[in-house]
């Protein structure tokens, strides 16, 4: 079991020296608050140091390309002079990259007119110039409309007129509405664009440098959370005249912790084991690189203080689902090298680090299944000694598809046996055994040919779900309702069970994608001499790519689907919530 038993932890002490206990207690980190009163929301005192404003100036640092090294010993930092300065290079940012955007498109717009400055009306006698940017199509009309004009640039889909006439001519003398070129000389623009993309460096430069207080920055919002959940946590004790009460949950594993603690303090101390009533929160405990899957698992459901932990059977069976989906070791590869790149950037904590052992066990599984299936990008094994490899087809449609039901069908059956051990006290625990046997003899009859024992066991089965689905003290005639009921998750079984056909489903639409663009690939370089060649290494990238980008998105969201749905429908009974130990955050320095 990795949900650690918990222990109710009770400590009474004097008010007097409750901010230090509490203080004390935040430090050393173990105990889930239990709260003894209701808390009123506390309002921010201080606008200009705000936990959002500070989260919002650490993005951005964070966001910057280039990072300095960090700024670790301190004596004094100065954090609403820092914010300050980093909302103003912020804003100033801003502002530069949207005039900078303006005139990039200006110029994209009046680059085809040329660099021009317009002439004073009396150069003209009166007249001006009127501007229309007209589709070819279009240019007949111009042609018949009786007026002054000249083509100065045309392409294959504009001509750019220029009009000239004292008014702007009538809407309905000209097919376009007119085009606004400004009185600012393309190269103006050219010089202001210059001037801007220097101011912008200098900004940018300025934000770099900023990113020396990163870890300050990062001190302080912990430092903010802290004293907030401290504050919060001080709201939710007992306190009666002069003594104060805090209740929580600490794991058996943390009790001595707590005795040290509280004879160091001289507090008072009630240590009671969770009553049947109550209900724990879930303190998941796994090894350091099994833990993504607790990190999926805490994402959708907590499972409850008396179940069982799923993270590990969703890790790997994740892996494998993901996998099979993939179906190619090409496609692993270049998942891999994509890992190696990100490879440092995803050590920047602790959640990251558990999804980066996720991703090397999903590489590696993608990788060997692949090579089992003998797909290298579409294409057949590159060397013979890889090709000896090969033990499955995935154009054998009846192989595979016994494959796809035979997994989905034995984890629903561990899911059932999974309820079954939870449930092991009771009589209902019986039911999810029913269950599993009946989806196991379904199998093994689909398999093999259903004979007399696959149907014996079967009936056996359906009968422990409806005679022991939600049994009470004592056996009455409503809970053969209760069975009737129950009985009708057969059909929902069934359907659980053909859901995992998805699996072969997708791993054969990727492996067909990749071939029919190779098959695309080919047929153009023999069709197009020449040329054809660069048009096949673009189909081969483009195609691959969008295949790849498809079947990592497809084998993220239904390797979930089945872990999250449809194995949890058939394992997990009740919801829980996380234990959240009152403690201090931890800021670790780093350097680039």
């Amino acid at each position: 079991m990795s949900i650690l038993r918990l222990n109710k932890v009770s400590l009474v002490g004097l008010t007097e020296h409750k901010p230090t206990l509490l203080e004390a207690l935040q430090v050393l980190g173990v105990m889930h608050v239990i709260p003894l009163q209701e808390v009123e929301p506390r309002s921010t005192s201080d606008e200009s140091v705000n936990p959002e404003r500070l989260k919002r100036a650490l993005q951005y640092l964070l966001s910057s390309r280039e990072k300095r090294r960090q700024v670790v010993r301190l004596k004094q930092f100065n954090l609403s002079e820092m914010l300050d300065r980093i909302d103003h290079n912020r804003t100033q940012r801003l502002d530069l990259m949207a005039r900078r955007d303006f005139l990039e498109k200006r110029i994209t717009d009046l680059t085809p007119w040329g660099d021009f400055i317009l002439p004073e009306l009396a150069d003209l006698a009166g007249q001006k110039l009127w501007f229309y940017l007209v589709p070819n199509y279009k240019l007949p009309a111009v042609e018949s409309s009786g007026l002054t004009w000249c083509c100065v640039h045309r392409d294959n889909r504009h001509a750019y007129v220029v009009v000239l006439s004292e008014d702007e001519p009538d809407a309905n003398r000209m097919p376009v509405t007119r085009t606004f070129t400004g009185n600012i000389p393309l190269s103006q623009l050219e010089q202001n664009l210059e001037d801007l993309e220097i101011e912008l460096e200098a900004v940018e430069a300025e934000r770099e440098a900023l990113t020396r207080w990163i870890y300050q920055l990062q001190r302080c919002i912990a430092d903010t959370e802290d004293r907030a959940f401290l504050a919060d946590v001080s709201d939710q004790t007992l306190d009666y005249e002069d003594i104060f009460a805090i209740q929580g949950w600490v794991a058996e594993s943390s009790v001595a912790d707590i005795e040290r603690f509280a004879k160091s303090h001289q507090l008072a101390l009630l240590i009671e084991q969770p009553k049947p009533d109550e209900l724990p929160p879930t303190l998941l405990d796994n090894p350091e690189k099994l833990r993504g899957g607790q990190e999926l698992v805490s994402f959708f459901q907590m499972p409850g203080y008396r179940s069982w932990d799923p993270s590990r059977v969703v890790f790997f069976s994740f892996a494998a689902f993901f996998a099979i989906i993939m179906s190619d070791a090409g496609y692993a590869a270049l998942m891999g090298l994509v890992l190696i790149y990100y490879w440092k950037d995803m050590s920047s904590s602790e959640t990251s680090r558990r999804l980066r052992s996720l991703a090397v066990t999903l590489t590696a599984t993608s990788l060997v299944w692949g090579v089992l299936v003998g797909s290298y990008f579409g294409a057949n094994a590159p060397f013979s000694w890889l090709a000896t490899l090969k033990i499955l087809d995935l154009q054998d449609f009846d192989a595979m598809m016994r494959f796809s039901i035979t997994f989905g069908a034995l984890h629903l059956v561990l899911a059932n046996l999974m309820m079954a051990w939870v449930r092991r006290s009771q009589l209902e625990a019986w039911a999810s055994v029913g269950w599993a046997l009946a989806v196991l003899s379904c199998l093994l009859g689909w398999l093999q040919g259903f004979h007399f024992i696959h149907w014996f066991v079967f009936v056996i089965a359906l009968l422990a779900v409806l005679l022991m689905s939600n049994q009470q003290d004592k056996w009455q005639l409503r809970q053969v309702i209760w069975g009737t009921l129950a009985l009708t998750n057969i059909t929902k079984l069934f359907g659980d069970v053909l859901s995992y056909l998805r699996l072969f489903a997708l791993g054969l639409a990727s492996a067909s994608l990749a071939i029919t663009f190779n098959q695309l690939s080919v047929d153009v370089a023999n069709a197009l001499p020449g040329i054809g060649v660069f048009l096949q290494l673009l189909i081969l990238l483009a195609g691959h790519m969008l295949n790849f980008v498809l079947t990592v998105v497809s084998g993220v969201i239904h390797g979930l689907r089945l872990n999250l749905i449809e194995f949890y429908n058939w394992s997990l009974a009740d919801e829980g919530y996380a234990f959240r130990p009152f403690s201090k955050q931890e800021v670790t320095p780093w350097t680039t």
